[in-house]
């Protein structure tokens, strides 16, 4: 994964989005949800431009950033996968799919491959408890899953990968 490039273009935009949340009240989450979609994640760079146009410290920004999930502080893939760990899925064999797609992708839990295609999250109930065991790709849920049936998605969205690379 290359490091985050900061370009003068998207400091502007985050900027000027800022400035459109400073006219309301409750500017802070706003921009963070903003710089998320900017840059692709909220590193200490970027909150320091956050920091500099509320001012507010970087201390309660970061704090903000690296309590909710939402936030990244690094850049993600393209392909983001959640295996929910909650204990209906848990229970149901959740780990061993967890396992399966970070052996597949050759990473651990909240990393993302080289070729930055691919973030692997564990995550928390997805509110689909009755589909046991489930993980998300991209926000899409896929309910009763096996490992076989895991590595068989993975392989398709690989296998569209390189044909959309070609």
């Amino acid at each position: 994964m290359e490091k985050l490039v900061i370009t003068k273009e998207k400091e502007l935009l985050l900027r000027e989005r800022i400035k459109e949340h400073k006219a309301k009240p409750g500017p802070l989450m706003p921009s963070l949800h903003d710089a998320q979609e900017i840059f692709g994640c909220i590193p200490l760079e970027v909150q320091k431009i956050i920091s500099e146009e509320l001012k507010i410290s970087v201390s309660k920004i970061n704090g903000v950033v690296t309590f909710y999930s939402r936030f990244s502080l690094e850049p993600k893939g393209k392909h983001v996968i959640g295996v929910c760990l909650g204990t209906a899925c848990y229970v149901k064999g959740s780990q061993s799919i967890l396992d399966e797609i970070c052996n597949s992708l050759q990473i651990k839990v909240g990393e993302t491959t080289k070729d930055g295609l691919f973030t692997v999250e564990a995550t928390r109930c997805v509110g689909a408890c009755g589909l046991a065991p489930v993980y998300t790709i991209d926000g899409k849920v896929y309910g009763h899953a096996t490992v076989n049936s895991t590595h068989q998605e993975l392989r398709k969205i690989i296998d569209e990968e390189a044909v959309s690379e070609n």
